[in-house]
C-alpha cells in the first residue's frame, strides 16, 4: 500500500510542496474537493462518512468529498472520488464555489466545490464501505431542518451549506 501524498499550498492556493497525508499539520494549508449533488426534484445526496475515518467518522456530509493528492487538481480529484466513494461516473460536474476553510485550528484548506445533478435511485450507486457507510436523497427544506436540529450529526463546515447552495433552493 502506497503512503497517500497531499498536496501543500500557501495562502493563494498555489502548489508549494506535498506532504505524507498523517504528516499535515495545522501549519500546513491543502486542497480538499467536493460535491454538491442534487436531482431533478432539488433533493440532495448526503453521505455519511465511514467510521473508521479519522476526520469526523461517522458524519452526514455532501456525497464526495476528498483530500487533494499530490499531482492532482482539484477536477481530477473530485471525478476520482465520485467513482471511489459512491460509483458515480459519466457525469459531468460544473465548478461551483471555492473557500478557505480553518477549522478551529484544527487543520486548514481550500475546499473547491462541484456541483452536478443526477436522477439515480439510490441502489444504483455503488457505495465504498471503506469510505462511505451510507448515503440519502433529502429535501433541501428537511436538510435544512436537520442541520437546525441536528447539527452535530454533520461534518464540521455544514454552516455553511446553507449560505452556497440551500438559501435560494426551491422549496
Amino acid at each position: 500500500m502506497s503512503i497517500e501524498s497531499t498536496a501543500i499550498v500557501d495562502d493563494q492556493d498555489n502548489i508549494i510542496g506535498a506532504k505524507p497525508r498523517n504528516d499535515v499539520t495545522y501549519a500546513d494549508i491543502y486542497r480538499v474537493s467536493s460535491l454538491w449533488l442534487t436531482n431533478s426534484h432539488g433533493d440532495v445526496l448526503v453521505a455519511q462518512r465511514s467510521w473508521k475515518k479519522s476526520k469526523n467518522p461517522g458524519k452526514w456530509g455532501p456525497a464526495v468529498a476528498g483530500t487533494v493528492e499530490e499531482g492532482e487538481t482539484y477536477e481530477q480529484n473530485i471525478y476520482k472520488e465520485a467513482d471511489e466513494e459512491i460509483g458515480l461516473t459519466r457525469i459531468k460536474f460544473s465548478l461551483g464555489p471555492k473557500l478557505f476553510v480553518d477549522e478551529d485550528g484544527q487543520r486548514r484548506f481550500f475546499n473547491q466545490w462541484f456541483l452536478g445533478q443526477v436522477d439515480w435511485p439510490l441502489n444504483r450507486f455503488t457505495v465504498r464501505k471503506t469510505e462511505v457507510e451510507a448515503i440519502a436523497w433529502i429535501t433541501s427544506d428537511q436538510l435544512l431542518t436537520e442541520l437546525k436540529r441536528n447539527d452535530e450529526k454533520y461534518i464540521t463546515g455544514r454552516s455553511r451549506w446553507e449560505d452556497l447552495f440551500l438559501r435560494d433552493s426551491p422549496h
